[in-house]
């Protein structure tokens, strides 16, 4: 027998051994989507707290309630390292959890295990609640924050829990940055105001980084003396003056602030109570996972965790080959299958096997919005090949994506897909499509790739006010990419715009720079 086929069986019978007792579970709640490992009780646990601390944002920046028509999805792992390896690939690493704003669907990782000797806030839910800060930020706040900020706001919130009456209690000591903050060589204020955390040289700066840029953002919060200067920093950098300047009128001398901070980060701090127990909105319901649906949770993880890595991505090709020839009627096994092979590489992936693996899918769900998505992309590669550029051939790549949209007007991705179709034909997209980009951005504002995209559609129109402010909160965000070159290319439109020049339009068009959408 051939080795290949030797080791498909092999996988098959592992999977076999391993699905016959389901391990996920899944709780829904009214903000998000939650697989867990553990116990119904612990989940539905986290879940309310979660959905607590939802609330509890929700109230502080004033931002309304009600079901979120596109919820985040939290996977909860067993241990810390392994969301640590589900990140780097390898064993070992330091991260605890992460938060990925992908184009396909936000989600984050986090764990259920506590750490830190028991000492404040669970470390298991400061993870996730750290993760879930970047999210909110980014979906709920709009506007451009300097990276210190972002750091220290998801650090300042993460530590929030509640008490026996369901109060919220907010600005929590954050223990796991004791060592960093006290030991360890401080960031001077002025430094940490104006660098990135990626040009720290070691992941010991890195901790300092965060644990100043929490404490920092903790004295800003609560200091008296200093009320009101956090608002007319973030004011003054998104009206465009410069990072020093706004700081300055902000905060005063630099020196002192450093100063202030030192002596800050010695006192006993406080943190404030809410004055009402924080509700839990909604219901929660917890389900176990059907065997192809548990067997495949994993699996759908390594993939959108792999970042291209082809090696990952064959492995993980491999084992979903096994998980359809042992679930063969199960359509989102057959999809993950299609989007591994699609992901692998351009130059390698067997677009023959993605294109079985997405018309098998399809078989089982007419519906499936995905892989009807996949199917239009599917269909302008062949369009390529054939060399039929034709707009009736562009109308049958858009069916399967218009398909996908009216299955869930709620989904972001088919929206993008309608939008990207006319940009990649190279003519302007109709109202139609730039209104569904402006719906897919209401329902994903956290997805950088389609915030830049958006940005260029305003500038397209001459809007370039609300144009330059997103580019902006994208070249300041720590965990972005692109954005200074999208911010310097709106910049220079509106220049040549201002200057009565036409090429605006149609450089706007057809943005270059933008980082293209995942193929």
């Amino acid at each position: 027998m051939h080795k290949g086929a030797m080791a498909a069986l092999a996988l098959i019978a592992a999977l076999a051994a391993t699905g016959a007792q389901a391990k996920w579970l899944r709780a829904d709640t009214d903000n998000f989507i939650i697989y867990s490992e553990g116990n119904e009780r612990s989940l539905r646990d986290f879940a309310e707290n979660l959905q607590r601390f939802d609330a509890t944002l929700r109230f502080r920046f004033k931002v309304p309630g009600g079901k979120e028509p596109n919820r985040l999805t939290i996977y909860l792992l067993p241990r810390a390292e392994d969301a640590g390896r589900l990140m780097s690939g390898k064993r070992g690493s330091s991260i605890a959890g992460f938060y990925s704003p992908d184009p396909e669907g936000s989600f984050a990782v986090s764990h259920r295990e506590d750490l830190g000797g028991g000492l404040g806030t669970p470390q298991s839910q400061q993870t996730l609640f750290h993760e879930y800060g970047h999210h909110f930020m980014k979906r709920y706040v709009h506007a451009a924050f300097p990276a210190w900020f972002i750091e220290g706001f998801a650090e300042y919130y993460s530590t929030v829990d509640f008490n026996r009456e369901g109060k919220a209690e907010i600005g929590r000591p954050a223990y796991g940055r004791a060592y960093g903050l006290l030991e360890m060589p401080k960031i001077p204020a002025e430094k940490l105001l104006f660098v990135q955390p990626g040009a720290m040289r070691n992941s010991g700066q890195v901790d300092v980084y965060y644990g100043r840029s929490w404490i920092l953002t903790h004295m800003l919060y609560n200091d008296a003396s200093r009320a009101g200067q956090l608002t007319k920093y973030i004011e003054a950098i998104n009206r465009g003056e410069e990072a020093k300047k706004a700081a300055v009128e902000a905060f005063g001398d630099l020196a002192q602030l450093d100063k202030d901070l030192n002596r800050y980060t010695l006192r006993p701090l406080t943190y404030r109570t809410s004055l009402e127990p924080i509700a839990i909105p909604g219901n929660i319901a917890i389900t176990p996972l059907v065997a192809a649906e548990d067997a495949l949770i994993d699996l759908r993880l390594e993939r959108m965790s792999a970042s291209r890595d082809k090696e990952r991505l064959v492995r993980v090709r491999d084992q979903l080959r096994g998980l359809t020839a042992l679930h063969p009627g199960h359509a989102n096994a057959w999809f993950e299958l299609a989007m591994a092979e699609w992901e692998i590489d351009e130059e390698e992936r067997d677009l023959a096997a993605v294109r079985a693996a997405t018309d098998e899918a399809l078989a089982l769900d007419a519906d499936h919005v995905r892989a009807n998505v996949l199917l239009g992309r599917l269909l302008a590669l062949d369009m390529d090949k054939k060399n039929d550029f034709t707009a009736a051939a562009w109308r049958e790549v858009r069916k399967p994506i218009a398909h996908a949209n009216r299955t869930n007007p709620d989904d972001p991705v088919p929206l993008y897909a309608y939008f990207r179709s006319f940009v990649d034909q190279g003519v302007m997209p109709p109202d139609i499509a730039i209104q569904g980009l402006a719906q897919a951005f209401s329902l994903a504002p956290e997805d950088i790739q389609l915030r830049m995209e958006y940005a260029f559609s305003l500038a397209n129109k001459g809007d370039f006010e609300p144009a330059i402010k997103l580019a902006k909160s994208v070249a300041f965000d720590p965990h972005g990419g692109g954005g200074e070159d999208l911010l310097n290319q709106l910049e220079a439109m509106r220049d040549r715009r201002a200057g009565g020049s036409g090429a605006a339009a149609e450089e706007a068009a057809s943005p270059e720079a933008t980082d293209q959408p995942r193929q």
